[in-house]
């Protein structure tokens, strides 16, 4: 008998009451799922969707305990009894897999993000100290309502235990309001809850108990801390250690996590992009487990299950926290059991869509699985009534995933590719700096094509002859798009140039260079900054108020930073005019007066994509049903095109 690969993450962990069948769990994350503040059918199908993947523990996302805990306006509550029967539908969906379900109870503070009409809401903390990235300046709590707020958490918990849950965790992290109290440059009180730590930790201890309290013996009792809030005036490492050793005799486990909600720089640790190794806080957890006696959980880019065995292996900690690559990949766990570990589709932390739609206000997907969060109208796939001869025609990701989903369905499927390679536009994203990770998109849609046993053609460059000959019932265009590229005043003086090129490295652009970004997205800032690497001066030109304003905010803030780091000039409400005599041209978007660059070797255009759509015409009375996808019906991100090939490959 072969050997697990995973001996350590597939080891049952007895918490209390609660056993714990595997070390993998999704830990509370907002899903903008919920609807009236509570748990809906959309949650439940989202959740189902791990626990049915084998996921260990689901730590649901973060329920209000108080009115003034609203910090957005698409929150749960858990306020109110009614609150009680949509945790228990939710409970027993999860105990039907074997899963542990625990809630997060939760008071921001003075890190308010929105209110629900539009007002700037009245935020509450201990001492009347300014949140930096929301600009929020709070009320300090007096002891009335500090009091209302603790039996906010039992009564909380209480309706937890009512429902069926196993369990619940304070949130004490990310410069929430437990965090707020425990931080002395924050907390300035002159009160029992203000001064020395242990007057500090009173809010926290006094929630704790309240909870233990209202629940029963067997019932599980967690802390979410971060080891270290990586700002200036946050919580340091050694402070949230201290606290929970304090802590460790009312709490069952603590969960340890980086970063704060209340600065720019401290909030890209709640979800960490790309830019940042996997597992990064292994080391962290394990000065907190060595510390302590509860079991200790980790998160922070544990994308893989070989990454969580290591983390486990090495001692960093008990439990380990996967929750993107849940999102990418509901399956994992049991694919990682099974041993068909080629099969996980591995998140590529992009925040597209599981962070970033939150801060959009809208419910939660993944760009390379966007059945997540679409679990009620995509979670099961529908077998073809009558099976078609399909021809997918480009290799991208929104035609490799059309050709996946219609194979799968059960339809005779042929995707042509006119490259050698497939990837389309994810080829040349790979090439951006800190973007390498990017391609794991093309491993993971290549993989579920060999699953689907879809034919791939490559090198083929599809015309309206083959299709004649072909007889395909069906054709779904995903022929992408090309640069964009404008007729601009220009002479010979400055080498103008598109993005593709410089990636491709057909072009050498000299040693002064203008990007000039009309999207304002990870284009731009990524070939500012290849271009700086290699040695040029860069100047990057942004149609926007700011670099990365399409992006993922998490993702936005990191490409900032590198920007700052790499002293590349950056000019905001800059429209492009042309360029020659060695100088470019812009004009601001909004005074309407010019902005020179002189003596500029090279201009590069990052001006977004123009369709490439001509085979439609082509096709027209060839086929009897034709579907435009990505790009080439408008040119959008990689999450539009893998979504329209989902929807693609259902409809056919």
């Amino acid at each position: 008998m072969t050997a697990s690969p995973f001996p350590n993450l597939f080891q049952p962990l007895q918490i209390r009451g609660v056993l714990l069948k595997n070390r993998i769990m999704s830990t509370g994350h907002d899903t903008t799922l919920p609807t009236d503040g509570l748990v809906n059918e959309a949650l439940i199908a989202y959740h189902e969707a791990r626990a049915a993947g084998g996921v260990g523990l689901i730590v649901s996302q973060v329920a209000g305990v108080h009115e003034t805990a609203r910090y957005t306006s698409h929150m749960l509550m858990a306020t109110e009894d009614d609150c009680i029967d949509g945790y228990r539908r939710l409970a027993e969906t999860c105990h039907a897999h074997g899963t542990a379900l625990f809630s997060q109870l939760f008071h921001p503070g003075r890190e308010i993000m929105e209110g629900g009409d539009g007002l700037l809401t009245v935020a509450y903390a201990p001492s009347v100290t300014p949140n930096e990235r929301f600009r929020v300046m709070p009320r300090a709590l007096d002891q009335t309502m500090i009091d209302e707020i603790v039996a906010g958490y039992g009564a909380a918990a209480r309706r937890m235990h009512q429902a069926g849950l196993d369990g619940v965790e304070l949130v004490a992290s990310h410069g929430y309001l437990p965090a707020q109290f425990l931080n002395p440059r924050v907390n300035l009180r002159t009160d029992v809850y203000g001064g020395p730590l242990e007057n500090r930790l009173r809010f926290a201890a006094e929630a704790l108990k309240a909870i233990r309290a209202a629940t029963s013996e067997d019932f599980v009792v967690g802390l979410r801390i971060s080891a270290g809030d990586r700002d200036e005036n946050g919580l340091t490492s050694d402070e949230a250690l201290e606290s929970c050793r304090l802590l460790e005799p009312l709490v069952d486990y603590v969960n340890v996590t980086a970063g704060t909600s209340a600065s720019l720089g401290g909030a890209v640790h709640i979800v960490p992009p790309m830019a940042y190794r996997n597992a990064y806080l292994s080391s962290d957890a394990a000065r907190f487990r060595r510390a302590l006696k509860v079991p200790v959980f980790v998160a922070g880019r544990i994308n893989q299950p070989h990454e969580a065995e290591a983390v486990l292996a090495e001692g960093a900690a008990d439990v380990c926290g996967m929750t993107r690559a849940l999102i990418c990949d509901p399956d994992m766990p049991v694919k990682a059991e099974e041993g068909r570990t080629d099969d996980i589709r591995a998140c590529i932390a992009c925040n597209q869509a599981c962070i970033g739609h939150f801060h959009r206000g809208v419910p939660i997907s993944c760009i390379q699985h966007p059945e997540t969060g679409r679990e009620l109208k995509f979670g099961t796939l529908t077998p073809a009534t009558r099976p078609k001869k399909v021809m997918v025609i480009g290799g991208g990701p929104g035609g490799m995933k059309a050709a996946a989903i219609a194979a799968a369905r059960g339809h005779q499927v042929t995707l042509y590719e006119a490259a050698s390679q497939l990837g389309g536009q994810a080829l040349l994203a790979q090439q951006l700096p800190r973007r390498a990770e990017f391609g794991g998109i093309i491993t993971n849609l290549s993989r579920e094509l060999e699953l689907a046993q879809v034919r791939v053609v490559k090198g083929v460059r599809v015309d309206a002859a083959l299709v004649e000959r072909e007889k395909p019932d069906a054709v779904v265009l995903a022929t992408g798009g090309r640069p964009y590229l404008p007729e601009i005043p220009a002479d010979d003086s400055v080498q103008v140039v598109d993005a593709w090129q410089v990636l491709r490295r057909e072009v050498k652009t000299g040693s002064r260079v203008v990007v000039a970004d009309w999207r304002c997205d990870w284009i731009g800032p990524g070939i500012a900054e290849l271009l700086v690497n290699d040695g040029c001066s860069v100047e990057l030109a942004v149609n926007g108020t700011h670099p990365g304003e399409l992006l993922p905010l998490y993702v936005r803030d990191n490409i900032a930073a590198e920007l700052h780091k790499k002293g590349i000039g950056i000019t905001p409400y800059a429209r492009l005019y042309g360029c020659d005599g060695g100088t470019v041209y812009l004009q601001h978007t909004v005074s309407e007066q010019p902005i020179v660059f002189e003596n500029i070797d090279t201009l590069v255009l990052c001006l977004g994509h123009a369709p490439v759509d001509a085979l439609k015409a082509a096709l027209a009375g060839l086929v009897p049903e034709i579907h435009l996808i990505g790009d080439c019906l408008a040119p959008r991100t990689a999450e539009e095109a893998v979504y329209d090939g989902l929807k693609a490959g259902a409809a056919l």
